[in-house]
């Protein structure tokens, strides 16, 4: 490093270390029988909508109650297929929420992911990762990935063990003191506008928005960075973190 100052780097999970859509389209069509030519990237931006939506309504991120945590995972598949002439029933949308966490646990991580984090690592650097979720749920995902094998235990952050979830700034103070890191030197990596680049913001990181699906701001807030691939990532981090070429 370029400097003796304690620089962190924390990724998102959902969407940022792997691709999430690809099990929400799977679950669609083994559970609602959707045609291949259906807009699933549209439908995904409003199934995130709704589930951010919701979760933020009644803090479920952070606590949630099993029958409130259920009865929204439903609704979110209601809502958001509703928007495409798509009604499910909740007997539908609890089959369709079935098939898509069967999928969740069948995941791979972008390419180039784990070598990042492992870059970083190598150059002095905390790495670690900031999630919303229950906790159990998340962790599956992560041993899924097998993140472990590049962060240690201690920096992964999951809201429902934690008790804040993103954007609450509480959240992010809290990996601030558990890592004893200051917010001037935090870099955050996510895809999410209103939990991650919003949240992050007014924690007073630095955030990078990876919009690999080119969505559009959803408020005033500036990232410092818009990156689309984890070649952008690296590049960036290289040019804000001081580090060096390899």
């Amino acid at each position: 490093m370029a400097d003796s100052v304690q620089k962190a780097v924390f990724f998102d999970v959902d969407d940022t270390l792997y691709d999430h859509l690809s099990p929400l389209r799977s679950a669609l069509q083994e559970a609602v029988g959707l045609a291949d030519d259906m807009p699933y990237e549209d439908i995904y931006y409003r199934f995130r909508y709704y589930s951010d939506l919701l979760s933020e309504e009644k803090n479920l991120s952070a606590v949630p109650e099993k029958e409130a945590l259920a009865d929204m995972r439903r609704r979110r598949f209601m809502l958001a297929l509703a928007e495409f002439g798509i009604f499910l029933n909740e007997k539908e949308a609890e089959a369709a929420q079935t098939a898509y966490v069967n999928r969740q646990f069948q995941i791979q991580p972008f390419h180039g992911a784990m070598e990042l984090m492992e870059t970083l690592t190598h150059s002095g650097i905390k790495v670690g990762l900031i999630t919303n979720g229950p906790a159990k749920h998340q962790q599956k995902k992560l041993k899924a990935l097998q993140v472990h094998r590049y962060i240690p235990e201690d920096m992964i952050f999951v809201s429902g063990g934690v008790g804040y979830a993103k954007p609450d700034v509480r959240l992010f103070e809290h990996v601030n003191a558990i890592t004893k890191t200051s917010p001037e030197h935090s870099y955050y990596i996510g895809d999410s506008w209103r939990n991650d680049v919003v949240g992050a913001i007014k924690a007073g990181w630095t955030v990078l928005w990876y919009n690999h699906r080119n969505a559009e701001a959803e408020s005033d807030h500036r990232p410092h960075f818009i990156v689309h691939n984890y070649e952008e990532i690296k590049d960036s981090l290289l040019s804000i973190a001081g580090l060096q070429k390899v």
